[in-house]
């Protein structure tokens, strides 16, 4: 859809941590301008990416102010405001919107929530009350709550609710929800260029933290409909990204992201730093991004 407010690639970026585990939000302008110098278009503040879940209210509020005024309109600003009470979703929201960003994404009800489509267009209904545009977060694997064809044409119809993000990893069940009409973002790392071919509107990129560079050249491709440019740019990228969606997510963004210089600290506890062996095979599946993403 032309008029779609978030298409082309919007960066889940990683949240900067000190030694200690602290947010180094001194860091934060420094981290977020090098990722607008290499193109990147939008970005999703307090991202999954980003530990959000692992963020104080406090820290994520904060985070949402300074990013969004170090952008400052010069790419768009997407803030996850996902809670496990709908009240703390619509405060988070009516914060993101007081800092001027453009829109929300957020999970159904999580942690053994509802699974019936009623309580989940109810949670959503009153999520909107919140005044921004709403992502809505298909990720079943995690959330246990899948969100269907079926769903997805009732949540469309709520005031604000402009998308669903496919983080499900599975492309059949994410062109199932291309084929509504309504747009859809692929969340899926290793799915990109197939989910950009069968007409996803967008997409929210984890694993563009470490090749920014890259994964801007995958999408300006696809954009162009030069699929053999795709392929070029995308064999470089694709043993990195199935590789960090296997397992040790974060970590493996994170320690990726250090390896290209794109480094945001260690992600704080409960997680700890991707191990020495497994650190060196994802080196290995960076291959050549190593050197290519370091050059200006």
């Amino acid at each position: 859809m032309t008029d779609f407010a978030f298409p082309g690639l919007n960066l889940a970026v990683t949240t900067p941590f000190d030694p200690d585990g602290r947010v180094a939000f001194d860091r934060l302008e420094e981290h977020l301008e090098r990722y607008i110098a290499a193109g990147i278009p939008g970005f999703v503040l307090s991202s999954g990416t980003g530990l959000h879940a692992y963020l104080s209210r406090e820290e994520s509020d904060e985070l949402v102010a300074r990013g969004a005024r170090i952008i400052d309109g010069r790419a768009k600003v997407i803030v996850q405001t996902s809670a496990l009470l709908v009240e703390d979703v619509v405060a988070r929201t009516r914060h993101a919107a007081d800092c001027g960003a453009d829109g929300v994404m957020l999970l159904p009800p999580f942690f053994e929530g509802p699974t019936s489509d009623d309580d989940v267009v109810a949670f959503y209904e009153t999520a909107s009350q919140g005044g921004l545009p709403i992502i809505g977060y298909n990720v079943p694997h995690v959330v246990g709550v899948a969100i269907t064809p079926d769903l997805f044409r009732r949540l469309a119809e709520i005031p604000n609710f402009v998308t669903v993000k496919d983080s499900s990893g599975d492309l059949v069940q994410q062109t199932d929800l291309i084929r509504t009409g309504l747009p859809v973002m692929n969340g899926a790392d290793p799915l990109v260029p197939y989910a950009l071919y069968a007409g996803a509107a967008g997409l929210i990129w984890g694993g563009a933290n470490f090749a920014p560079k890259a994964c801007v050249a995958v999408v300006k491709a696809a954009e162009a409909g030069d699929w053999s440019k795709v392929r070029e740019f995308w064999r470089a990228l694709e043993p990195a990204m199935n590789l960090i969606w296997q397992g040790d997510y974060g970590q493996s963004v994170y320690a990726a992201a250090e390896m290209t210089g794109y480094g945001a600290g260690q992600p704080r506890r409960p997680f700890s730093p991707l191990p020495a062996d497994k650190r060196e095979v994802l080196r290995a599946a960076l291959g050549g991004l190593i050197e290519s993403e370091a050059q200006s």
